[in-house]
């Protein structure tokens, strides 16, 4: 008989640092129960890992971006009785342009996924978590959430707000078994800049990318570590701590330059 037991979710588990992480957790025998809106993509994710890893993976196909797919997922995973760990909040898009131009309606779905599921999942799976006085929750928020963001201003906003409400809540569980970690990536060779109409931005066409393996690696260990947060990379490290002591004028400006196209005439 299955188990339903020791189960680590991940939302955006097909791809990028959501898969990366997953092949993380499989790797030390953690059981998965892995998200994403393809149906094939998770069919073919979860059979590369169980052949690889030899772990259950349970697939569920979900987009977050819509209002009541959170609780969906939650009912999902009751109907199915199994207890999640370990909630791992990865999945997350963005926009990019001037904010007057952008899209208002995909704008509203982005606060959905990046800012509702996550608060929704948190609650559902940290209520459990407390009753048993154990568990682990990694939200992967961005350095982006550390500094205003030009051109991306509604995905900056979302990931700073990601950030803030991780820490207060690891404030409010300080004295119980949970521990809640915030993982802050920068920019990393994953398909958010295709799926966020970035390719032509200066920071992505003649930056330097990060290995979405690498970035999994720093979350997997401060999370196991129980560290309250972690930023993945020396570069981004050194702009976070600018971004500190810097006024968010100077900081708003300097992240504009870094993100704007390499044609302007393609703003």
């Amino acid at each position: 008989m299955a188990s339903t037991e020791n189960f680590v979710l991940i939302t955006g588990g097909t791809s990028g640092i959501g898969l990366e992480l997953a092949k993380l957790f499989a790797r030390d025998g953690h059981n998965l129960v892995i998200v994403a809106r393809s149906e094939d993509e998770l069919r073919d994710t979860a059979t590369d890992l169980q052949n690889q890893f030899g772990v259950q993976v349970i697939q569920i196909a979900r987009d977050l971006m819509e209002t009541n797919a959170p609780f969906e997922l939650y009912e999902e995973v009751k109907s199915q009785g199994l207890t999640i760990d370990i909630l791992v909040n990865n999945a997350g898009q963005g926009q990019y342009g001037e904010f007057i131009n952008t899209d208002i309606e995909r704008e509203i779905a982005i606060i959905q996924l990046n800012v509702t599921s996550v608060v929704v999942l948190t609650k559902l799976f940290l209520k459990e978590m407390v009753a048993r006085n154990t568990g682990k929750i990694l939200n992967v928020t961005s350095v982006a959430g550390k500094v205003p963001g030009p051109l991306q201003s509604v995905y900056h906003g979302t990931k700073a707000f990601a950030h803030s409400f991780t820490e207060a809540i690891r404030s409010e569980l300080k004295d119980t078994g949970i521990t809640v970690t915030s993982l802050l990536p920068g920019a990393t060779d994953t398909d958010f800049f295709k799926k966020a109409d970035m390719l032509d931005a200066k920071n992505v066409k003649e930056g330097s990318l990060a290995d979405p393996a690498d970035v999994a690696k720093d979350g997997y260990e401060a999370l196991m570590k129980g560290d309250d947060m972690v930023v993945s990379g020396f570069k981004n490290k050194v702009q976070v701590a600018m971004s500190n002591i810097a006024p968010d004028r100077f900081v708003a400006g300097m992240v504009q330059k870094q993100q704007e196209p390499v044609n302007e005439n393609q703003r």
